[in-house]
């Protein structure tokens, strides 16, 4: 498939046939395994993440949004953003903050949008994106919910995206897509996108009826409900069928942190 990247070392941007089942890529005529090329993060820009869209997660909360102060569920998206320090690359360490032991590693599927969306209808939502990519939403263990939790997913670090954006046109349909993680080889998590209360196409067109999604920019959806907690040595890998792999260890900081 094709596929859109960034390399270590490099200014522009490429375009190459990559076969990640196969393990191999092709950039500028060499092919070559995957994990021999050192990857910078996609060229995206921002990063907006939907909360309260996994439905276990959704399920798990219903009575804890039902009491004070809040006393009823959220009408709309629940939103909250993973600024420019978060983001890793593929195969980067992420680095466990002083004090912290674990953290949770929630796959997330990401909508790059393509070309700038406002008031977008839901029919025509996806017309707007321009490809799929994957998304790691690390972030301390934590029970808020409906404020955003800043230094629980702001971290440096904090958001490994890709290892590439793959084009629409060029993967399995949005639908289909399914998410694996795996912790040191080990499977631990499978979902699906029937797990989302609403389809990542009306998030899009929801979310664009009170602000403008600009080209690059990142929507988001994560399973949060069983995602794995991991620590210092542990090496987290998502998988999605149609665009690829995303692999990162966690590092414990030197000289203090995790355990």
């Amino acid at each position: 498939m094709n596929v859109r990247l960034r390399l270590a070392g490099r200014r522009h941007l490429f375009e190459a046939k990559a076969d990640w089942r196969s393990g191999t890529m092709t950039v500028e005529g060499r092919t070559a395994p995957i994990d021999e090329w050192e990857w910078e993060a996609p060229d995206v820009g921002a990063l907006y993440g939907v909360a309260l869209n996994d439905r276990w997660e959704w399920e798990g909360m219903a009575e804890a949004m039902t009491a004070p102060p809040y006393e009823q569920p959220p009408k709309g998206p629940v939103l909250y953003m993973k600024p420019a320090n978060t983001i890793n690359a593929h195969r980067r360490p992420v680095v466990l903050p002083p004090g912290v032991q674990r953290l949770r590693a929630a796959p997330a599927i990401g909508l790059v949008i393509g070309r700038t969306a406002a008031r977008v209808q839901r029919e025509q939502a996806l017309d707007f994106v321009f490809g799929y990519t994957i998304v790691n939403d690390l972030s301390i263990p934590h029970e808020q919910r409906y404020r955003p939790a800043v230094k629980e997913q702001a971290r440096d670090g904090f958001t490994p995206v890709g290892p590439w954006i793959v084009p629409k046109e060029e993967t399995v349909p949005l639908s289909s897509l399914m998410a694996r993680v795996y912790v040191n080889g080990q499977l631990v998590q499978c979902a699906d996108l029937r797990r989302f209360r609403c389809p990542p196409e009306q998030w899009l067109a929801e979310v664009t009826e009170f602000m403008t999604l600009y080209p690059g920019d990142v929507l988001f959806f994560s399973w949060p409900a069983d995602a794995p907690l991991v620590a210092a040595g542990d090496v987290v890998r998502i998988e999605m069928d149609g665009i690829g792999v995303l692999e990162n260890r966690i590092v414990a900081e030197e000289g203090g942190g995790g355990a």
